[in-house]
């Protein structure tokens, strides 16, 4: 049985936001004019945005390779591109890729950065691959779905640090200038002793394409993966985890105890939109009396908040995300910096590091946030306190191997949770 400090120490999750080495990119110098070769699984939206952005972060960008199951994604992402950035688009028919087997045929291809923005039940695989193959990746958020992808991810970050190969995540708020400063004057002791965190994500719905003539069951499913837990993991896995991972960086990374959490499915319907809860209220207690809070809402008509809040000895914070950053008491602090584009900074340190010939790597605490989304997902699902332990142990696997998928298996066929009648495996 692993326990809390093995599970720290075994699996390199510590103090921190990164961990810096030598690269395979090794000289600065011969690297200044090198022409960085990019490759990007998955043309959907996020994708798209994560292309250009890599783009925009050095003149030696060049992309070369595309991957999607979807043929109107490949092309609309190649369009789009080829019309801004031109002979900086070099990707030609052999080198797009489709299929359920695309993203093997280009982490293979001659490209030194895989950029990972499928739904997140195929980044264990992908990123697994990636690492193996040499390259350095840029991979959204979150990295699994269940325990037995991130325990894949976890050895995968391992092999990245002997390999000297970067990761960096999809964790935006991290690359926030105004979140870095706060955080490290909180870390430098503002607030002196932290007491409690709550955090809040409550939005609307996400968008939703209906149904079209010839659509499978599976591909109608994919192209509104997040309503699905075999695809996205369910809201708090996929979105809200922002929030969970910003409560992680204010506790340096530290793991709780056990997890409390409760959630349901109010305002979507039962017969529509897949599978997934539309809120979640989760505790989580550290020991000793201290305990953190997130709560995550998707639905519509409703009050928005993106907001954490730090309670502590000497005082306390206030932000709201994209808006305001403050601290009160007896060192107070506001933002007054212009807000940087936090997307486009996790691109722009990934390829300075490249060319200086240094490795940025988000994988501690990439698995380490995962985690928490995951155990809130699976105590709201059982209604079941779960321990750090029990966790880590869990068996539960929420669809087939990547390697499994095909055009004519079946599609998502989990039901809507219902607590007290959920196994937690």
């Amino acid at each position: 049985m692993i326990n809390r400090r093995d599970f720290i120490r075994n699996s390199g999750i510590v103090l921190g936001t990164a961990a810096v080495g030598q690269s395979a990119f090794a000289n600065p110098t011969a690297n200044k004019a090198k022409t960085i070769r990019v490759g990007l699984v998955g043309c959907g939206g996020r994708g798209t945005g994560a292309v250009f952005q890599a783009l925009d972060a050095d003149p030696d960008v060049h992309v070369v390779a595309l991957a999607d199951v979807f043929q109107d994604n490949l092309s609309n992402a190649l369009s789009a591109l080829k019309a801004k950035y031109g002979d900086r688009i070099e990707v030609t028919e052999k080198t797009s890729y489709l299929g359920f087997d695309a993203y093997e045929k280009l982490i293979k291809s001659d490209v030194d950065v895989v950029l990972l923005c499928t739904p997140p039940n195929f980044r264990p695989t992908h990123l697994s691959l990636a690492i193996k193959e040499g390259k350095h990746v840029f991979c959204e958020k979150p990295v699994a779905i269940d325990i037995p992808g991130l325990h894949q991810v976890e050895e995968a970050v391992k092999l990245a640090k002997q390999k000297n190969l970067s990761i960096v995540s999809g964790f935006c708020f991290r690359y926030s200038f105004p979140n870095r400063e706060l955080i490290s004057r909180i870390h430098g002791g503002a607030l002196g002793d932290i007491k409690a965190v709550s955090t809040f994500r409550h939005g609307g719905e996400l968008s939703y394409r209906e149904r079209q003539p010839g659509w499978s069951d599976l591909e109608y499913q994919l192209r509104n993966w997040f309503y699905y837990q075999r695809y996205s993991g369910d809201m708090i896995v996929e979105q809200t985890i922002h929030s969970i991972d910003y409560m992680s960086w204010v506790l340096n990374n530290e793991l709780p105890v056990k997890v409390t959490a409760t959630g349901g499915r109010q305002s979507r319907p039962w017969n529509k939109y897949g599978n997934v809860y539309d809120h979640f209220t989760v505790e989580y207690e550290y020991g000793n009396g201290f305990r953190g809070f997130h709560f995550g809402r998707q639905q519509n008509g409703t009050t928005s908040r993106n907001t954490v809040e730090v309670m502590g000895t000497k005082g306390y914070a206030n932000v709201a995300i994209n808006s305001s950053y403050e601290l009160f008491g007896e060192q107070p602090w506001k933002n007054e910096q212009r807000l940087n584009n936090m997307y486009q900074t996790q691109h722009d340190e990934l390829f300075k590091a490249l060319k200086e010939g240094r490795t940025v790597n988000d994988g501690d605490f990439m698995v380490n946030s995962t985690l928490l989304a995951i155990w809130g997902r699976a105590s709201a699902y059982s209604g079941k306190t779960i321990t750090l332990d029990e966790i880590l142990n869990s068996k539960e696997q929420l669809g087939p191997s990547v390697d499994n998928y095909e055009w004519n298996m079946k599609a998502d066929e989990l039901p809507i949770a219902r607590p007290g009648s959920y196994k937690f495996v």
